[in-house]
């Protein structure tokens, strides 16, 4: 039977919420419970992040961060705005609704003011699920008029949902077709980033040591007992994300299933983290000093690394398992209810500008979706960008998700 740790008090960060480097501030925290993703109504509508429980921040209505985004607290300006409803706002202001972990560099946000006259306001509503939740709940008397960060494990229900205006961007012909999911330009993708296995380039592949694994059925072998960390699919984004790369690599049927895979898993020591953060800098040996040289992250890690070092590295101290990568997609929407649609789809067409989108990898450590938006370097060099990465279909994930995380448990937890 596997370790299972503290699952109720770390939120898994997204791929995006490699932002900030290792070791740098945390932000909200709370648990994307299985009550979430039922869609239970919230008591609260914030709370999803990638730290320890810093609830008390809610008691600020309005803060600025590092990277210069004023951040409008759901506890306060988002009940006002339910009050008022998003359309009678100044007309030269426009809010954005989106996860804990959206983050841009100083001065994006204002190119955007300085072009249009617009201002935008941020109004940041926990981890995706929650964020999405909220939206499900104030569609009548909706809180933004755009809404940023649902990705491709909730997409459907927010499809179902009926949240968005269409609205087909110029610039969307330079997001390749596999990238756009939505057949009605209801949503417009605007990132995309896989969750990946990282190993410790310091513990495996060299003398003596155990070979690199290179798919994904080989973590399941003798000599990978108790060297893989985990993070809960029920608490985690990542998690959830290697969980469903294991249904889509192994299936529902035949004579070995994912459920299979996780039985063997489980017989070879896996330990389960509530959490990335939890995974990755408590237990993986290149980080956090533990004994587990294979954690559940993320194909931009390594460049996170070199580029947070706080010395000058020549080479990443981790690496890429590529197989067994499963790909999220971030989407942007303008939320029906808006008064303020021109200002909504002006803003769509930003974030697909190169400016914004050559903004993302070393904010938000995921791959832009304009194909002609140059990478920085150190995503070139160190980031992996799977050939084959592993999805499954929107509609499979929003019929499925609660009993395949169900019956995960029973397997691993049980």
């Amino acid at each position: 039977m596997p370790i299972f740790q503290n699952a109720d008090q770390i939120q898994p960060p997204r791929a995006i919420q490699r932002r900030r480097g290792p070791r740098t501030r945390a932000g909200r925290a709370g648990l994307l419970l299985i009550s979430v993703l039922l869609l239970i109504p919230l008591t609260l509508p914030a709370a999803c992040g990638d730290g320890e429980g810093d609830t008390e921040d809610q008691a600020a209505a309005t803060a600025t961060d590092e990277v210069g985004i004023e951040e409008t607290e759901p506890t306060a300006e988002g009940d006002q705005a339910a009050d008022r409803g998003a359309g009678d706002e100044a007309p030269d202001s426009l809010v954005l609704m989106t996860h804990d972990s959206f983050a841009l560099s100083e001065g994006t946000l204002t190119s955007f003011e300085e072009q249009t006259g617009i201002h935008v306001q941020v109004l940041q509503a926990g981890d995706a699920g929650a964020m999405l939740n909220q939206a499900i709940l104030t569609k009548d008397n909706p809180v933004a008029d755009i809404i940023f960060g649902v990705d491709n494990t909730f997409l459907s229900r927010a499809l179902e949902a009926d949240l968005f205006v269409p609205y087909e961007s110029e610039l969307l012909d330079a997001v390749p077709e596999d990238l756009r999911l939505d057949a009605e330009n209801r949503v417009t993708p605007i990132d995309f980033g896989y969750v990946s296995l990282n190993y410790d380039k310091s513990a495996l592949g060299g003398q003596g040591q155990p070979l690199v694994p290179e798919k994904l059925a080989e973590l399941t072998s003798p000599e990978y007992r108790g060297m893989l960390v985990v993070e809960n699919p029920a608490t985690s984004s990542p998690g959830l994300a290697f969980l469903l790369a294991t249904i889509a690599e192994f299936g529902e049927e035949g004579e070995y299933t994912w459920q299979d895979y996780w039985a063997e898993l489980v017989a070879n020591d896996v330990l389960v983290a509530g959490g990335w953060e939890e995974a990755y800098y408590s237990h993986f040996t290149a980080a956090g000093g533990g004994d587990r040289p294979l954690v559940v992250s993320y194909a931009s890690s390594p460049a996170a690394e070199v580029i947070f070092a706080e010395e000058e590295l020549e080479e990443a101290p981790t690496g890429v398992i590529t197989d067994g990568s499963f790909r999220q997609i971030e989407f942007a929407g303008i939320l029906s209810g808006t008064e303020k649609e021109q200002a909504a789809r002006d803003f769509i067409d930003f974030m697909l500008s190169l400016e914004f989108q050559e903004d993302i990898p070393l904010n938000m450590f995921v791959f832009p979706a304009n194909e002609n938006a140059e990478l920085p370097p150190e995503f070139v060099q160190y980031a992996a960008l799977p050939s084959e990465p592993l999805t499954l279909d929107i509609v499979d994930i929003e019929a499925n998700r609660e009993e395949w995380i169900e019956e995960w448990a029973g397997i691993v937890l049980d």
